[in-house]
């Protein structure tokens, strides 16, 4: 298994993000995805599993393809973004568990709350926890869905230093079983990424006065 990135080009809301992406992860390789806040990281998660359009290029697993097989590379995908898909009228344990089943993913939550430090909450509302309780709760869905691609947007946020060494042993599992993960992260995560990918602020070649357009500046790769 390996995911292909290729000559990947974005511009959304008549704005350029970034173009000429381009990188392979290997099976069971964590790569880390750097660059300052605005560079276009997010965008760039979310057009590789399908949520905004590309312009150029193409992802690629296997036979699947965001240009031809488009579901099918969905289906490998399991991507965090910045909000925590937690369900404040659902309790900790029910939004757990609603995952699992929506991904057909393993049998029991139980060890997964308590891998989180959930289980002492876990019939309260979510509505009722605390920023880094609702992001725990967030990242715990990754132990429940079985999926080989993770795409995750800033996934520490709100963590404390315990809870993202909890979170740093969960992909090094993730990857031990062969899977993929795409970090988009400014946070040292306890080990050396497999593979880091750059990004810089975005400037457009059609600029004649040299200097760069505040409001294309959005990402390029380096």
């Amino acid at each position: 298994m390996r995911l292909i990135v290729e000559d990947l080009s974005c511009v959304r809301g008549g704005r350029r993000v970034f173009e000429g992406a381009g990188f392979e992860i290997e099976a069971g390789a964590f790569a880390a995805l750097r660059g300052p806040n605005g560079s276009g990281k997010s965008t760039l998660l979310r057009a590789m599993c399908g949520l905004v359009g590309v312009e150029d290029g193409d992802v690629r697993l296997g036979d699947a393809s965001l240009r031809s097989g488009r579901d099918a590379l969905q289906e490998q995908i399991l991507y965090a973004g910045h909000l925590d898909a937690v369900k404040p009228q659902m309790t900790v344990s029910e939004n757990l568990d609603f995952w699992r089943r929506f991904y057909s993913g393993r049998e029991t939550t139980t060890d997964v709350l308590k891998t989180f430090s959930l289980d002492q909450i876990a019939d309260a509302p979510a509505a009722y926890c605390s920023a880094g309780q609702k992001r725990r709760l967030g990242l715990a869905r990754l132990a429940v869905v079985n999926r080989p691609i993770w795409l995750l947007d800033e996934p520490t946020v709100s963590l404390d230093v315990a809870n993202v060494a909890v979170f740093a042993d969960l992909i090094a599992r993730h990857c031990a079983e062969g899977g993929i993960a795409l970090v988009a992260t400014h946070v040292d995560l306890g080990r050396a990424p497999d593979l880091e990918i750059r990004m810089e602020p975005f400037q457009s070649s059609e600029k004649t006065s040299g200097e760069a357009d505040p409001f294309l500046a959005e990402g390029a790769f380096s």
